[in-house]
């Protein structure tokens, strides 16, 4: 007697078995970390919401303070180190990942890169409760950015968040052979926050310049949404399909090096 078996239509039927277990075991990853963070502490997870939010008040605070008549100077300062901050976090995290890791990929048989994927996500939550703060204020002081302009926003984030992941798969799978990879990237995110139109106005560098400080991954992002939360206007077509550019670029040459080292990465964890 045959039993035939009916798919539930809630489940589409293009996801199999295997997409349910790798979705259950990023949550698991992301879940993990966040708790493993905040493990022990009094506070445990409020932190997650508090540091954020208390570290964007302080800073401006202090920054209203000291540029009291520079209002778009000071958003556009604290804009741009969170983002920076996400960026830096992100890929630090993503590069000890697969070795942080090890003991799980020694024991269970799943895609590496979810390990690497899932990296960031204590970035990705500090940003995204900067962001709702951020645009609270931004309401709150009569500067409500329009939808358009709030889509392009995330766009911006979404793409920031393909690149940490393109860099952190390289650097993930390069730092188990090179283990100084560590402390040279670490010089290179400092070196690269002052490269960055972090605290300074991109217009300060000559016309002629501005291009290089482009092919540095967070300087069109933190340029971008500056742009379109504070300037409210929206970055030429051309700018766009650079970033797109960009953006493919970073993520494929991170997913070939990955690709290309991944399978004998056990053997030097």
């Amino acid at each position: 007697m045959s039993v035939s078996v009916q798919r539930s239509p809630v489940v589409p039927a293009l996801v199999d078995r295997a997409s349910f277990d790798w979705i259950g075991l990023i949550w698991t990853l992301i879940r993990t970390d966040f708790k493993t963070r905040y493990h022990g502490t009094f506070g445990g997870f409020v932190w997650a919401l508090l540091k954020p939010a208390a570290m964007f008040l302080v800073l401006y605070a202090v920054f209203s303070y000291v540029f009291k008549s520079e209002m778009a100077y000071r958003v556009n300062l604290i804009l741009g180190l969170f983002l920076f901050d996400c960026f830096g976090e992100g890929t630090k995290s993503g590069l000890v990942s697969l070795q942080a890791k090890g003991y799980l990929l020694t024991k269970a048989r799943f895609p590496s890169w979810i390990v690497v994927a899932t990296s960031a996500s204590n970035a990705v939550i500090t940003l995204s409760v900067f962001t709702l703060v951020f645009l609270a204020v931004l309401a709150a002081t009569g500067h409500p950015p329009k939808p358009v302009h709030l889509l392009l926003y995330f766009f911006y984030v979404a793409a920031l968040l393909v690149m940490v992941t393109g860099i952190s798969l390289a650097g993930s799978v390069l730092f188990l052979r090179y283990r100084d990879l560590n402390q040279v990237w670490e010089v290179v995110v400092q070196a690269g926050f002052f490269l960055a139109p972090i605290v300074y106005p991109l217009s300060v560098i000559p016309h002629e310049y501005q291009f290089y400080l482009y092919l540095w991954p967070p300087t069109p992002i933190v340029q971008f949404t500056r742009m379109v939360l504070v300037e409210g206007t929206v970055p030429t077509l051309r700018a766009h399909l650079l970033l797109i550019l960009m953006v493919g670029t970073t993520f494929g040459v991170g997913t070939a090096i990955f690709r290309r080292y991944a399978p004998r990465a056990a053997e030097y964890l």
